[in-house]
């Protein structure tokens, strides 16, 4: 895996917490950052996720499709 070189300001305290982290888990500091971005990249996709099915299922109802049955039907028509 390559890796690119970024720079990254951090307030104090969040560096301190950082390392503290990195130290209690034995990974670098880089290490931390990922996991970290990571984390916050898979929950933006949770939300997305959510709200696309949010969106789509509002659009079933209104259709009629409350199962699975009706979305056949749906689909067959």
């Amino acid at each position: 895996m390559s890796a690119v070189k970024k720079t990254v300001s951090l307030p104090p305290d969040l560096a301190r917490a950082a390392e503290q982290i990195a130290r209690a888990e034995g990974k670098t500091l880089s290490g931390v950052v990922q996991d970290a971005l990571r984390d916050a990249r898979a929950k933006r996709l949770r939300q997305e996720l959510g709200g696309l099915q949010g969106h789509w299922g509002r659009k079933a109802k209104e259709q009629g499709i409350l199962s699975q049955g009706d979305l056949e039907r749906f689909l067959r028509s």
